[in-house]
């Protein structure tokens, strides 16, 4: 289900702190890299993903082509980096604890 407007709020200010977890390099969306983007959102939910100058694909086209590949969410993309969020229904979660991006 597509994030609302008021979700995807919520989450850019939540990411507004988050430094970049995955980088993506001149080689573009590779198989590993993916794995890897793959096993962070599962870890994390939220990511941030910053894409090197020499990288050929628009930041805006790799998180929209990440998103439909890993079945996440584009929360936002400024410049050359992008956030993507994907809700992991099985992290252990306590109530009161802090969301896993922090």
């Amino acid at each position: 289900m597509p994030l609302s407007s008021k979700e995807r709020a919520e989450l850019r200010a939540e990411a507004h702190h988050l430094s970049p977890l995955v980088h993506i390099g001149h080689q573009g969306l590779t198989d590993a890299l993916l794995q890897t983007l793959d096993d962070t959102l599962r870890t994390h939910e939220l990511v941030k993903v910053a894409l090197a100058k020499s990288t050929e694909v628009s930041a805006k086209d790799a998180s929209h082509a990440i998103a439909d590949k890993l079945r996440a969410d584009v929360v936002q993309t400024i410049g050359r980096t992008c956030t993507l969020y994907r809700h992991n229904p099985e992290l252990k979660r306590k109530k009161g604890d802090l969301p896993p991006w922090r």
